[in-house]
């Protein structure tokens, strides 16, 4: 339901605001067919991946948070169900298409970030196709992904899973971020050049973001002296 759009065509979710109010919920009258339904015995069940639902409709649901696939669950997940349905799809034989256990560990953390296991199903189909074409191409008998050949098939990995610098640099600093899906780790950099002093913060960032970085930039401010920080040109 937090998809749900709003258009000149109606707004869904003041039809739901109707159906889910405790108070009126034993009957729904439809408008349009000008019918009426009982629903004194139905539990409604709504799923959403974000609580981005507006509040008068939120108010009226108990709020059950599901955690998404840990990275085993998905890998046994991506073994038992979703490698047979691409061979079954692509037409091929088990022994003509494999991906290891560590390509699929290295798909989920390099090429996906996700709490279900859709993206991870679009790549081992197009993986699929790519042992398809390769075996028609090169008349191979077998195709078997690791996670040493892994980029050949699917680009240049899209994340960085847990990697940090080797060696510590001036001006950058690992952070940490949470999202929906769990959380991740950051790079953070800082460069100084010629200006009037002001600083400039880039990226789609939000305002605690924000905050923590002019709380960084105003701590620094007040032990310059200590540490002996001077001002450019000073």
């Amino acid at each position: 339901i937090d998809k749900m759009g709003q258009d000149f065509r109606g707004d869904p979710s003041s039809a739901l605001l109707e159906v889910l109010d405790p108070e009126q919920n034993s009957t729904f009258m439809d408008h349009y067919l000008e019918v009426e339904y009982d629903l004194s015995s139905v539990m409604f069940v709504t799923t959403a991946n974000t609580l981005n639902i507006p509040a008068p409709l939120m108010d009226r649901m108990e709020i059950i948070r599901i955690a998404g696939y840990t990275e085993d669950e998905k890998i046994e997940i991506a073994k038992r169900h979703l490698m047979p349905k691409v061979i079954r799809d692509h037409a091929l034989q088990p022994n003509e298409f494999s991906v290891g256990e560590d390509a699929i560990r290295g798909i989920i953390q390099t090429y996906t970030r996700e709490a279900g296991v859709r993206s991870l199903e679009r790549e081992l189909m197009k993986l699929g196709r790519k042992a398809v074409t390769e075996i028609l191409r090169t008349k191979k008998k077998t195709v078997k992904i690791t996670a040493e050949n892994l980029a050949d098939y699917l680009g240049v990995p899209r994340f960085r899973f847990g990697q940090v610098e080797a060696d510590d640099q001036v001006g950058v600093v690992t952070g940490l971020a949470w999202t929906e899906v769990g959380g991740e780790l950051l790079t953070i950099e800082g460069v100084m050049m010629p200006g009037k002093g002001r600083m400039t913060v880039t990226g789609n960032l939000r305002d605690v973001m924000k905050e923590s970085i002019s709380a960084a930039a105003s701590y620094v401010r007040s032990r310059a002296l200590d540490a002996e920080i001077e001002r450019p040109g000073a």
